[in-house]
């Protein structure tokens, strides 16, 4: 049994893919029979500590801000910072975790290595593809964070990324020392994901008519990173009578706008929908209904609906930018495009919707594929690497892993 402080930058309530991994990656470890507790940022960005029970787990919420550039936020970050600090060191106390394990590397990951350098305990950081994916690019205009992410990757007992091309980037950018680094992709929950076998509408997506109507979906963030208006405009380069299926691009952000008025430029508003953000549930049974799930990303450092695509046993298409080519094998399991090439990007599509034996060989592949992403095997990773640091700190330390300490009998 290891006791793990798992750090990331933000938690449920909050929605995204960092909130989910680390859930369930805690959820995991926790059947496994460790013991784990979640620090994490205040949901509402407050400067109020917060305890919490959520899915029967201690999440801890502390204030966690960098200095800024103004005096008066420079006082104001000094003052709650070694508040915060003071606060961790105290919950370090109470729970004795082995390990402090950073999830994406933000004021999180600051706090964290700090607490590292003032206990002892070993720190653990995963990269998530934050240095890259920001919408605010934050790591290129916070000196603070970089400097800080510097210092947590060299002062790390283990440095994990979700691909080989985080790791890169790391490696490029920010002091990580070649092959340091281990991938340890990101996993999926297996119980999700059921098809729709009664027929009803998942959502409310556009499609209205007496008849199901086929089409094609994305779905995310709408920012310019994730590429939905290079799909659209490879959608649009395909001949009328390709479309064989309408295209739903589902989810919010700063680029939905543009993004409809490009339909509209393009000549497409009538084949292309925009239902908004769907729940989770609802974005199952889309993909599930879906002919054909599209990751399109100018740039996309592993894609964890990806693994969603294969989960709902539909056809995936992904970038070729980024970490899916590490995991999808082109033509097997997964399409893989430049998204870039409109035309070659078109063609691609237009194929694929031509041939449903094609679509569903490679769906059915993707279904067996996604098995080797199940949260247990991808928990067992980052098991094994905490057993190796809860061991060694132990030995160093005199206590038994668990962070119980020996007699002096026991000892002698």
């Amino acid at each position: 049994m290891t006791r793990i402080a798992l750090i990331p930058s933000s938690y449920p309530p909050a929605l995204g893919g960092v909130e989910e991994l680390t859930r369930h990656l805690a959820l995991t470890l926790v059947a496994a029979g460790d013991e784990v507790e979640v620090w994490t940022c205040p949901a509402d960005d407050s400067d109020r500590e917060s305890v919490e029970i959520r899915d029967g787990l201690v999440v801890r919420r502390y204030p966690m801000h960098l200095p800024a550039s103004s005096w008066s936020a420079v006082q104001r970050s000094l003052t709650s910072g070694t508040r915060t600090l003071l606060s961790l060191r105290r919950a370090v106390a109470a729970f004795r975790p082995d390990v402090l394990h950073v999830q994406c590397f933000g004021p999180n990951g600051a706090f964290a290595t700090a607490l590292a350098r003032l206990t002892g305990v070993p720190l653990v950081v995963t990269l998530q593809g934050e240095t890259m994916m920001d919408d605010g690019d934050i790591f290129e205009i916070s000196k603070s964070l970089r400097a800080a992410l510097r210092s947590g990757i060299k002062h790390a007992a283990v440095v994990t990324g979700c691909s080989a091309f985080t790791l890169s980037d790391a490696e490029k950018r920010f002091g990580l020392l070649a092959g340091r680094g281990q991938v340890i992709w990101n996993g999926v929950d297996l119980s999700q994901g059921a098809s729709n076998p009664d027929g009803s509408p998942a959502s409310d997506l556009g499609l209205t008519g007496a008849e199901p109507r086929p089409y094609i979906l994305a779905l995310g963030r709408v920012v310019e990173k994730k590429g939905f208006d290079l799909l659209l405009a490879a959608y649009a380069a395909m001949e009328p009578s390709e479309r064989t299926a309408e295209l739903v691009i589902a989810g919010a952000g700063g680029s939905l706008e543009h993004l409809k008025q490009a339909a509209v430029d393009l000549g497409v508003e009538d084949r292309v929908h925009f239902p908004g953000r769907l729940s989770r549930e609802d974005v199952a049974r889309v993909m599930a209904d879906s002919e054909l799930f599209i990751v399109p990303s100018r740039l996309e450092p592993f894609g964890i609906v990806i693994l969603e695509g294969w989960r709902a046993g539909v056809t995936v298409v992904a970038t070729t930018h980024g970490g899916p080519p590490e995991f999808v094998h082109d033509g097997k399991d997964g399409v893989l495009v430049d998204p870039f090439d409109t035309s070659a990007f078109a063609s691609s599509l237009a194929q694929l919707l031509a041939d449903p034996n094609r679509r569903s060989s490679i769906a059915a592949a993707g279904r067996a594929r996604v098995q080797s992403f199940a949260w247990p095997a991808i928990a067992e990773q980052y098991r094994l690497i905490y057993a190796t640091l809860g061991s060694r700190s132990s030995k160093a330390e005199g206590k038994e892993p668990g962070g119980t300490a020996k007699s002096k009998e026991a000892v002698a």
